[in-house]
């Protein structure tokens, strides 16, 4: 059954709440499930008190009692209630509930759905802003299998009922944009944070899911949320999966990787692999099971030719995925914001793995110039009692020299915090290398591909060139 999708969003007066929850309550054909947990039942009120709720509501509820919610949705291994997993278990059940008692010969026109949340808002003393998951799952063909969208969000308000009239306003933004701009999910996405600001909340993860998101790729939106503001930093697995950072960092040492992987090249596994036995000859206590590698992509390098090239950037992620690596995408131009980042978790060590031209990035000057304490500042953010930088050498070509941690050279002014992190063995070389690997420049081989020159094909990772010809990658 065809849900006419509302106008183009650049000339259409954006809807109030109570007028989006109107429209859907006006269709005969939306018929579903509220069961909202942690914060009231603040999404359903909305289509309560816009009239004509008894044609959209079939149900809600809020289950707060722990025993209750058990009952109903089964026990959670770790008591926690607040996950992905509690979430997907409240839309299961509640969908099923629905096909199970309304009989489709008396309902031949519903479109079912069945939305959901699961969230703690800030506590007491105010030390926990609160998070949650809020999802949806909607058919909308009565003969066709259900679609769904489940996305994570951030508290950033410091009132609780400031959180929970945001999270309900959140909620009819969900419902109304499954229904009414599905054909456009970029529109959708804009879409949650009608009349809500982005200081309000913040949606760090969302995937999209049944027929109608068959062609949607979920790392696009994941690009998305980061170049909107929507969040400073999205993950996403090698099945092109976004997944929830704090789920996939929580207790992890981690070694991260930036750069521009335009197209991922011998020396960007090199520096991976040599890194890594680094990394782990730092501390007996890691190990592959408690670490996580990330493969970082800041929306500055994206945007390095003026505007994102979404194809570009999907051609660099399908290379980042077959070679089975976790990406991440950044708003942190800045590597001590991605420290910063990183230590917001609960997290063991961090190792970062960069090449000798990066160092520049870190101590210059001219690199912070909107920090009131410059340099020193910024040094001082970074200098964490957990981090190992491994630098990975440079070979420069005009002198044939190798250019490490011992040999680099910086402005006098910053000579001295450099020789901080060199005293302090906060500066690791990575030793092993082929001297024939440092020769090789993503932007040359880059070039080469474009320019259709023969040789390109031995300067990256197994597999890779093959992958680049047959989908034609980076010609586009």
């Amino acid at each position: 059954m065809e849900i006419k999708l509302a106008g183009d969003r650049e000339i259409e007066t954006l809807l109030s709440f109570n007028d989006k929850a109107l429209k859907v309550n006006l269709n005969n054909n939306i018929y579903g499930t509220f069961s909202e947990i942690g914060a009231g039942q603040e999404t359903v009120r909305h289509f309560f008190r816009a009239g004509g709720s008894s044609k959209t509501i079939a149900k809600a509820m809020s289950a707060y009692d722990k025993d209750f919610s058990d009952s109903i949705y089964g026990e959670e291994a770790y008591k926690r209630y607040v996950t992905e997993g509690r979430l997907r278990k409240m839309l299961v059940h509640e969908k099923k509930l629905i096909e199970e008692r309304l009989d489709r010969k008396k309902h031949p026109e519903k479109l079912f759905f069945s939305f959901a949340n699961t969230v703690a808002t800030i506590d007491f003393e105010k030390k926990n802003k609160g998070h949650g998951w809020v999802g949806i799952t909607f058919q909308l063909d009565p003969n066709e299998a259900y679609n769904e969208i489940i996305l994570h969000i951030n508290f950033l308000e410091n009132d609780s009922k400031l959180q929970q009239e945001t999270l309900g306003n959140l909620g009819v933004n969900l419902i109304y944009g499954a229904f009414y701009y599905h054909k456009n999910p970029l529109q959708l996405l804009k879409s949650l944070y009608d009349h809500i600001e982005k200081d309000q909340i913040e949606i760090d993860t969302i995937n999209f899911s049944g027929p109608q998101f068959k062609d949607v790729d979920n790392r696009l939106m994941s690009l998305y949320l980061v170049k909107n503001g929507m969040t400073q930093a999205v993950i996403f697995n090698s099945k092109g999966h976004n997944v929830f950072p704090a789920d996939l960092l929580y207790g992890k040492n981690i070694l991260a990787l930036r750069g521009s992987f335009r197209p991922v090249t011998k020396v960007n596994m090199s520096m991976l692999s040599n890194s890594w036995q680094k990394f782990i000859s730092t501390d007996p206590n890691i190990t592959e099971q408690n670490s996580q590698v990330i493969f970082e992509i800041t929306l500055s390098n994206l945007l390095a030719e003026g505007a994102i090239n979404e194809q570009d950037f999907l051609d660099r992620a399908d290379l980042l995925c077959a070679l089975g690596q976790t990406v991440m995408i950044s708003n942190f131009p800045e590597y001590y914001k991605l420290i910063n980042y990183f230590t917001s978790f609960p997290i063991k060590k961090i190792g970062l793995a960069i090449g000798v031209p990066s160092l520049h990035e870190i101590f210059e000057e001219k690199f912070y110039t909107n920090l009131s304490g410059g340099v020193l500042e910024a040094i001082g953010k970074i200098y964490y009692k957990n981090l190992d930088i491994l630098l990975y050498p440079m070979l420069d070509e005009k002198n044939n020299e190798i250019v490490n941690s011992k040999t680099f050279k910086l402005s006098p002014k910053t000579q001295a915090l450099y020789n901080l992190f060199l005293d302090g063995n906060r500066i690791i070389d990575v030793e092993n290398y082929d001297v024939e690997d440092l020769k090789i420049k993503s932007r040359k081989v880059l070039r080469m591909i474009r320019n259709n020159e023969s040789g390109w094909e031995n300067m990256l990772p197994e597999g890779i060139a093959t992958i680049i010809k047959n989908k034609q990658l980076f010609t586009r």
